[in-house]
């Protein structure tokens, strides 16, 4: 007898088979190596490894391994080899001031003469930001923004450190909607603390604007930030997110992203059995299950949050 679980893992899986098929595609992303391979989709700081935020989660640890361009011309340079080497795109994030933002505005004509010269896929990790600065990143060609999205000010103002509420997450939201930059709101599991608090929240949040795509992540203890021992999300605890965000947003494709605690196969079943559409840095278990499942497989070397199809029948 399946458990309650498995049922509404069984329905949600039917609602993404009804609307995309029966398929799934894998995602290597560009800053990461998988059995000797590496993505083609390279993450790059704009800020180098300076963040004024520091969040709890994170500490700026996610920035030292990226390249640093912390001017425009560097980061027209860095991107013309990009493209030489054959990158597909590049994830442009960086640190965040203290009110939550990066410095677009500085970076935008750099940004139009990469997409101009060079036609790589451009990904921002835009922060908060308002409707004027949004619609200077869509004139730039950036493609797409990636948002983290939380569900309560609580969360919100002790683990990232503002003084201010989720408001300011829904009004950017609503500024990349208006600008008609396509945003792929991203819902971190666990972020309190390692605790599962507003992530419904969240979901009902995201569920109110027209979006094509979301991805579930999950807390990451790192080491060296104040939630390196905490206790990360079960696998179980985050299906209960992709199931609701399937309920939610029946059309939206989802993903497993990459952020997510190393070997843990069971998120990644669960999350297979619950339908999502993309799943970054797959097991062999979870893709030899996507067999069993009957599932045309696609594998691609992005971010999975990439709306772009630069898939292949193989790595």
């Amino acid at each position: 007898m399946m458990t309650a679980l498995e049922q509404r893992l069984r329905k949600s899986r039917g609602l993404s088979w009804k609307h995309f098929g029966k398929q799934i595609t894998f995602y290597l992303p560009g800053m990461i190596s998988y059995n000797g391979l590496k993505g083609a989709y390279p993450g790059i700081s704009i800020t180098g490894p300076y963040c004024a935020l520091m969040c709890d989660h994170c500490q700026a640890r996610i920035l030292q391994p990226m390249p640093a361009v912390m001017s425009p011309d560097a980061l027209i340079d860095m991107c013309r080899r990009f493209a030489d080497r054959g990158c597909l795109g590049v994830l442009i994030s960086g640190g965040c001031d203290p009110v939550g933002r990066l410095p677009w505005r500085a970076f935008a004509s750099a940004i139009r003469t990469v997409k101009q010269q060079t036609g790589l896929y451009i990904s921002v990790h835009c922060g908060l930001l308002d409707l004027d600065t949004a619609m200077v990143l869509k004139n730039a060609g950036v493609d797409q923004a990636l948002l983290d999205v939380v569900g309560d000010d609580e969360t919100y103002r002790t683990v990232c450190h503002v003084d201010f509420g989720i408001s300011h997450i829904l009004s950017s939201l609503e500024a990349l909607n208006r600008a008609d930059l396509p945003v792929v709101p991203h819902v971190v599991c666990g972020l309190y603390q390692g605790r599962m608090k507003s992530e419904l929240k969240a979901i009902e949040m995201i569920a109110g604007f027209p979006i094509e795509q979301l991805v579930i992540v999950s807390l990451m203890a790192i080491r060296g930030t104040p939630f390196e021992g905490v206790r990360t999300p079960d696998a179980m605890e985050v299906a209960e997110i992709i199931v609701e965000a399937r309920r939610h947003m029946p059309r939206v494709r989802m993903s497993l992203g990459c952020a997510r605690r190393r070997g843990d196969e069971e998120i990644e079943r669960l999350a297979l059995e619950g339908g999502v559409n993309r799943m970054a840095l797959p097991s062999d278990a979870v893709m030899e299950r996507a067999r069993e499942l009957g599932l045309e497989i696609r594998y691609q070397r992005t971010c999975c949050s990439v709306g772009a199809d630069f898939s292949n029948t193989c790595w």
